[in-house]
């Protein structure tokens, strides 16, 4: 493949030079870092990086590509930035990583200084970027810095998929689909469940028709103080059913409990994140990805906070046990990652039995 000249382009005026490596094109979104050393195409198949370039923290990428490590059918992230990348086959497949990245559009590109990116975006914070293999650097940075934020963007319904039915056996549950990884899905059907999946746009009259024993909120990308129709739904559903929520799905839960949630410095997203349960000070290594936070100040009568982020105190966890409401800002299904989380979506399935 041959490897043209590309540039990557950060709104605080940071240029870098890198080479192509994936489809040709400008892209442009929020620029967001994973420090995960594993899961490359299942990051690039997460539907949360719907609006944003990535940016692998660790220096070497791809061993391979094939469609047992895909977390949905398309790619999300408009562009891929790598320090050194290998188009060869290996344990992820047998479909060469560059050759995948361009089957999939994605504007990808290594030899770029991705240690200067990524403490940039730690010391400055999240920031709108850019990639291109047609632009100058002027040009680049004007495109970037004319780019919608992603503060105040609803991104569920465009991310989350079609009304479907998955497993065989087991209480019902009403899955709302923000944007939710084939992982999540697979885990909770194997969990002993039959899931009943809708779009973000669902009604709570729509899942009260269907008859439920709980209803799980899914992870998304985006603000999720904007997405206001599921908000909705889960207050006029909250108290009636147990309800689940993981990554946006917790952020969404405490909106619908009266909370509000901010905007992190940069974002957590990696397979090594430490979290602390409150109830026996028990530390579990966790899998995140999300740019957003709970505000727990003031903290709403009944609602307990159930963990917390070991990086930087950030509320990982709620309880509303009147409610029958739970919910974890972290990925239980940790595909690949750490299974130090994989009894939340037992613990669920058994609540509802």
């Amino acid at each position: 493949m041959a490897r043209v000249r590309a540039l990557v382009a950060l709104e605080d005026g940071l240029v870098l030079e890198a080479r192509s490596v994936g489809a040709p094109g400008t892209r442009l979104g929020e620029m967001a870092f994973t420090t995960s050393m594993t899961g490359y195409q299942e990051a690039v198949t997460d539907p949360s990086y719907l609006g944003q370039l990535l940016v692998f923290a660790a220096p070497m990428i791809g061993n391979g590509a094939g469609p047992e490590q895909d977390e949905s059918d398309r790619a999300w992230p408009g562009a891929v930035v790598m320090r050194a990348s290998d188009n060869g086959i290996g344990t992820g497949g047998d479909i060469g990583w560059s050759d995948w990245l361009a089957d999939k559009d994605v504007v990808a590109v290594d030899g770029a200084d991705t240690r200067l990116l990524v403490r940039r975006l730690r010391d400055g914070g999240a920031m709108r970027g850019g990639v291109t293999t047609e632009l100058s650097a002027c040009d680049l940075l004007e495109a970037v810095r004319a780019h919608p934020k992603l503060d105040g963007r609803d991104l569920a319904r465009e991310a989350s998929g079609a009304r479907r039915s998955l497993g065989d056996s087991g209480p019902v549950v009403a899955a709302i689909d923000c944007g939710m990884k084939l992982s999540i899905a697979s885990g909770l059907v194997a969990a002993g469940c039959r899931l009943e999946v809708f779009p973000a746009g669902v009604s709570a009259v729509e899942i009260a028709a269907i008859d439920p024993a709980g209803v799980f909120i899914s992870n998304e990308p985006g603000d999720p103080a904007a997405v206001t129709t599921v908000i909705g739904t889960l207050r006029d559903v909250m108290g009636r059913m147990p309800m689940f929520g993981i990554c946006l799905g917790h952020q969404l839960i405490a909106q619908a409990l009266g909370m509000s949630t901010r905007r992190l410095p940069f974002g957590h997203r990696g397979a090594n994140h430490p979290v602390r349960r409150a109830h026996d000070a028990r530390v579990e290594i966790t899998v995140q990805n999300h740019g957003y936070a709970v505000d727990a100040d003031p903290l709403p009568e009944g609602v307990e906070i159930t963990r917390r982020s070991l990086f930087d105190g950030s509320v990982e966890g709620l309880a509303a046990p009147d409610l029958r409401v739970r919910s974890v800002q972290y990925h239980p299904e940790a595909r690949p990652g750490p299974r130090d989380a994989t009894y939340l979506f037992e613990g669920f399935v058994r609540e509802i039995c």
